[in-house]
């Protein structure tokens, strides 16, 4: 599968993120205690389904599992693919990860997002902090003549100077016309490895720190990653642009 996109191509992909950010600022701006992760889901859904796209959580399918939510919500100690529940309500004090992938025109717009509900504990805060600057830092590094494993290493280096966990087993990737695509970005490497960067490739960049241990565990519905220690994670996620100068970020809302 090809990892470098056309001028036409790389403006559905803007479309489509420009949904996706769209969607996940409304999620971040409605999430709050009292509701229950299904309804922020269906939010989420509804979001989605106004704005022309079609999720690209719903139904996709890994192995024998598919996944049945629009959204992958994930509170506290789950790290990423959470599934919305009625059962499950949002508390005082939960961190909140809402990552959003839509379907647009064909082409793939991927984000994610961690907030926290009052009242905010200093740790949990500190911690989506720095996940967040990683982020950040990370992206900087995206440019035409790296390698992907300045991605990585630029992510590993930030967090470790902070003492928390890298999750390992879950990565960034291409973003095109499926929801995972090459190269891989782990959230960790040696500088000058992997992938040479190439204007024309969009990749989502995201990296999942946990509180305590990088380690983690599965639940039994298949999907949902937890902390093996049970402490809180966090999840930052942006879909970049390689170009010929500076990199762009296509999922910051433009309205």
């Amino acid at each position: 599968m090809k990892s470098i996109r056309s001028d036409e191509e790389i403006q559905s992909i803007r479309e489509a993120c420009q949904i996706a950010a769209t969607v996940l600022k409304q999620l971040v701006d409605a999430v709050h205690e009292g509701m229950t992760t299904y309804d922020l889901d269906q939010l989420g859904r509804q979001a989605i389904e106004a704005l022309g796209a079609e999720s690209a959580c719903y139904n996709y399918r890994s192995g024998d599992n598919v996944f049945p939510a629009y959204t992958c919500l994930s509170l506290n100690e789950e790290i990423v693919h959470g599934i919305g529940k009625l059962r499950r309500t949002i508390q005082a004090g939960d961190v909140v990860s809402i990552d959003v992938v839509v379907r647009y025109r064909g082409f793939i717009g991927d984000n994610a997002s961690t907030v926290l509900i009052e009242p905010v504990a200093k740790e949990s805060a500190a911690l989506i902090e720095t996940t967040r600057e990683s982020l950040n830092y990370a992206i900087s590094f995206a440019r035409a003549g790296n390698r992907v494993g300045d991605i990585s290493n630029a992510v590993e280096r930030f967090i470790k100077r902070h003492n928390y966990g890298i999750v390992r087993e879950f990565v960034g990737h291409g973003v095109g016309t499926t929801m995972h695509e090459a190269p891989q970005i782990p959230n960790f490497g040696r500088r000058g490895s992997g992938a040479l960067l190439k204007p024309g490739m969009c990749l989502a960049i995201e990296p999942m720190i946990n509180l305590g241990t990088g380690k983690i565990e599965m639940l039994d519905d298949g999907w949902t990653a937890v902390t093996k220690d049970r402490k809180p994670s966090a999840h930052f996620e942006h879909t970049v642009l390689v170009t010929k100068g500076d990199p762009e970020i296509l999922t910051i809302p433009q309205n």
